[in-house]
């Protein structure tokens, strides 16, 4: 199920997945989408509202539980297991530019983007705590480093840092970035001031599509972070989560690769489900059969001779 809002949708270009280097993200769903359909898979294209959980759901086959899956405005859908992949939002600071050009020249991450703009004029803004170590990181990349701290108060130590790695801080808020003939061309303070740059990175705050998971009541650490095993296996039995709506780290290859994990997971946790199914069907045909050749007297159903066992009247039977 796919609800056609990928969250590097914005973005023109990828990098850091092997074999498929610059490729734009909306033509890899294309290729994985074609792909997966060659093994019958249906792709769904709507949005979860919510997962209802339910225990039991067969007690004849001794399934030990399952999901209801509802779409909004659609069908409910019935499911064995489930995986959420459901991303997380990047929230950006209102900041007039920002948004307009959010995945073309301004950019969030270092390692997707850090190479392809090097030794450009870097803007990083002030807006997170983290804009500090994004500037010192990209300073690797470009010599041309400036960082805004925006309304954020710099403490001595990281004033000092910046300025050994040679990085250079512009005080002051930020008023917009200035953008012109469709390019970004500086950032403009609140005093009129324009810092010439022509590409800006921010540090989003990373807010996680996870609105299905607390709904299922999967277990959280105390920072907030869902919590999961290797696999993605959460504290809820039938229930992963892989991507970013797990770990707001995991880059594209990355979260591909929990996805792989948990599909291998989920795919154990069915097939015992199945055999704990098939010992429970082969146990009663078993006993069946004993009863069946204890009738006719092929083989005593007693464990002991009849002579032996006692009536509630008190008289050997």
């Amino acid at each position: 199920m796919d609800a056609g809002s990928p969250r590097n949708a914005p973005a023109s270009h990828m990098q850091g997945f092997l074999s498929r280097d610059g490729m734009p993200p909306a033509a890899l769903l294309e290729v994985g989408r074609a792909e997966v359909a060659g093994y019958g898979v249906d792709v769904i294209e709507g949005r979860a509202d919510h997962i209802d959980h339910i225990d039991d759901v067969d007690h004849v086959d001794h399934i030990e539980h399952g999901f209801q899956v509802h779409l909004a405005g659609g069908p409910v859908l019935p499911a064995r297991r489930v995986v959420v992949a459901t991303g997380l939002r990047d929230e950006l600071p209102d900041i007039p530019g920002v948004r307009e050009r959010w995945g073309r020249d301004v950019l969030h991450c270092p390692y997707c983007h850090g190479y392809e703009v090097g030794d450009e004029p870097i803007g990083v803004l002030g807006t997170h705590p983290e804009g500090v170590r994004h500037a010192m990181l990209l300073r690797q990349w470009s010599a041309d480093i400036v960082f805004f701290p925006h309304t954020m108060d710099l403490t001595g130590d990281e004033r000092e840092r910046l300025a050994a790695r040679g990085v250079r801080v512009v005080d002051g808020p930020i008023k917009r970035l200035v953008v012109d003939d469709d390019r970004l061309r500086g950032v403009e303070l609140a005093e009129g001031s324009v810092v010439p740059r022509s590409v800006v990175f921010v540090f989003p705050r990373m807010v996680p599509h996870d609105d299905l998971l607390t709904g299922l009541g999967c277990a959280r650490d105390e920072s907030g972070q869902l919590i999961t095993d290797p696999s993605g296996r959460t504290s809820v039995p039938g229930v992963w989560a892989v991507g970013n709506v797990a770990d707001r780290r995991a880059q594209v290859i990355t979260a591909a690769g929990m996805a792989s994990a948990a599909a291998i997971a989920v795919n154990h946790d069915l097939v015992e489900e199945e055999i704990a199914r098939d010992v429970e069907h082969h146990r009663i045909e078993n006993h069946c059969v004993e009863n069946h050749r204890g009738a006719e007297g092929a083989s005593p159903v007693f464990p002991r001779p009849l002579a032996d066992v006692v009536t509630p009247d008190g008289h050997a039977g």
